[in-house]
């Protein structure tokens, strides 16, 4: 049996990390949502009892350490499977942009293999089985708008979103999760994002409010080590965006606007400045 697998990317309207854990996990405060930038997995089951990860990046790797291989690995355990599985994805999604694509990707195995092996697994099972993974797993398995908490396991879905357009654009370099995170000093961490604002403004649908409380406390970390990340922000406030901030570790930065024709401009006008540059809008994975 084969089906295929939507996997949006991500971006973090919100991103707060209040302490560590005794084991090095961060606890989060995060607003999420997804978006029409999608990777595409094809999941088949085999008779011969083994994993195959194929994708047409020459980025990323095939073997164990792809999270995709460890979503198929870790049901395969939990649940005693002794079928194999052949996966295939197609990607769209950068890869190391703080898109979650490979979360994502995971997610949709998590998802699609539900489905196949007819576990009759929930979403809040399938997003605490997806912590395992990588702390933005739980979150891609539902891919749509929600706060998210605790270790990331915590996956609290929100309205949807106004009416907006989102401009990506990610600059030449590639950033490691774990390098920036092992920066994080909690005692220089003065500013912290208004969460509960945005989660306010979410909830009554006000834009202006959204915009106003976005923000992300490890962008000043990463915007020191790549100053490209604070160029491309000023550059798509500067172009016309209402909002602006870096998504995950980074280095994708992305604008936010109302409007589809000032969406348009400064996707346009950045399209000069940077390579990888994306127009999309906010997308619900349980809306399909």
């Amino acid at each position: 049996m084969q089906i295929v697998e939507k996997a949006p990317a991500k971006i973090n309207l919100g991103l707060d990390t209040l302490f560590e854990h005794h084991n090095g996990d961060k606890e989060w405060n995060m607003v999420m949502t997804s978006v029409d930038l999608a990777d595409y997995v094809q999941i088949e089951t085999i008779k011969a009892n083994r994993i195959e990860v194929a994708t047409d990046s020459g980025f990323l790797p095939n073997d164990r350490r792809n999270l995709a291989f460890q979503a198929v690995s870790l049901l395969k355990r939990r649940y005693q499977i002794h079928s194999g599985v052949k996966i295939k994805i197609k990607k769209t999604i950068p890869v190391a942009a703080g898109l979650g694509g490979g979360s994502s990707d995971a997610a949709a195995v998590l998802r699609g293999l539900n489905r196949l092996w007819e576990l009759n697994l929930d979403l809040a099972t399938l997003a605490r089985l997806g912590l395992q993974i990588d702390s933005d797993v739980p979150y891609c398995v539902y891919s749509q708008t929600a706060h998210v908490t605790g270790k990331g396991e915590i996956v609290t879905p929100l309205p949807k979103l106004p009416p907006m357009w989102i401009v990506l654009a990610k600059p030449k370099i590639s950033v490691s999760t774990p390098n920036i995170l092992r920066q994080v000093d909690y005692d220089q961490l003065k500013t912290h994002p208004n969460i509960e604002g945005l989660l306010a403004g979410i909830q009554t649908g006000e834009l202006a409010r959204v915009f106003e409380n976005m923000g992300n406390v490890l962008e000043p970390i990463t915007a020191k080590r790549y100053p490209e990340i604070m160029q491309i922000k000023q550059q798509l406030l500067t172009f016309g965006a209402d909002a602006a901030q870096m998504s995950g570790t980074g280095p994708t930065v992305f604008g936010v606007c109302r409007k589809q024709s000032r969406a348009q401009r400064v996707y346009n006008s950045l399209k000069g400045f940077c390579k990888e540059v994306y127009l999309v809008r906010p997308v619900n994975l349980a809306d399909r």
